[in-house]
């Protein structure tokens, strides 16, 4: 475990009972993006369906005893301008919601480095980044000569990373790996070369953070594939391993569906929209 600094009691004002083992855990999910784009974008192959399918941006929080971990950290609003996507609240005011302040944060996890999953570089100024070998070894090679490979991946992001790396604050993990009590981190690729999903430990059971490696619900429930894939067979292996890695499927949370603001409640009054809990059941259409 990486043991770091705790965090000013986010969310806990607001709990009753609210005594939590050390390998328990809430989660939280902040939506601060949006981009509206039809059906036919979101898989490969397209869609017969003349619909809009929208997607929406997430970061997430894992409070437990000790300290509040994030989960991604999203993108700017100069990254925003420049894609074409559009940010309904900065992801600082997120942590605010919920009372983490980001210079306490001691540890981030970065499921990959696409642009959408790693900006914001001025928030965790003291945390240490848990990411895979790969990931970084993917987004510093010779795969970043071609230009469709590179597309995801914004520049001064990486390069970011690698001074974080070369400041001392960058963890690495080969594949599975546990990094604090009830939480681990698991690779399963596909989408990028070195995404990882973080598996959970909460009272309901285990709750899997899947990132990427299902953006929608309907990814993972039919087998569909989003076009931006590096490994298309991952993809399709990594459905089996989220399924498996969760008490169920449905506590299988997808990286940009906004039904997840549909499913699960708000973390409490005034938030709807914005930030919801993850650690209940959620509930099925």
């Amino acid at each position: 475990m990486v043991v770091g600094a705790r965090v000013g009691s986010p969310c806990r004002p607001r709990r009753r009972n609210c005594r939590m083992s050390n390998d328990t855990h809430e989660i939280y999910a902040i939506r601060y993006g949006h981009h509206a784009r039809k059906a036919a974008e979101n898989y490969i192959g397209g869609d017969p369906h003349d619909v809009m399918e929208p997607l929406d941006y997430f970061v997430w929080v894992i409070v437990g005893a000790n300290e509040a971990i994030i989960v991604d950290t999203g993108f700017d609003a100069t990254i925003a301008a420049q894609r074409g996507r559009q940010i309904l609240r900065p992801v600082r005011d997120g942590l605010d919601a919920l009372g983490i302040a980001p210079d306490k944060v001691a540890n981030v996890i970065v499921s990959h480095l696409h642009y959408d999953h790693c900006g914001n570089d001025d928030l965790f100024a003291h945390a240490r980044y848990h990411l895979q070998d790969r990931e970084m070894e993917h987004a510093t090679g010779r795969c970043m000569c071609d230009s469709h490979l590179r597309q995801p991946y914004e520049c001064d992001y990486v390069v970011a990373m690698v001074r974080r790396l070369y400041g001392g604050r960058v963890v690495f993990h080969d594949g599975d790996s546990e990094i604090a009590p009830g939480i681990s981190l698991h690779h399963v690729g596909g989408h990028a070369r070195g995404l990882q999903c973080v598996r959970v430990k909460t009272r309901l059971g285990h709750v899997v953070l899947a990132s990427d490696a299902t953006h929608l619900y309907r990814h993972m429930a039919e087998g569909l594939v989003f076009p931006i894939t590096y490994d298309v067979g991952a993809v399709l292996e990594g459905y089996a391993k989220l399924k498996k890695l969760a008490c169920a499927p449905r506590h299988v949370v997808p990286g940009h569906d906004p039904l997840v603001l549909t499913r699960y409640p708000a973390a409490r009054a005034g938030l709807e929209d914005w930030i919801v809990r993850l650690d209940v059941e959620p509930t099925l259409e």
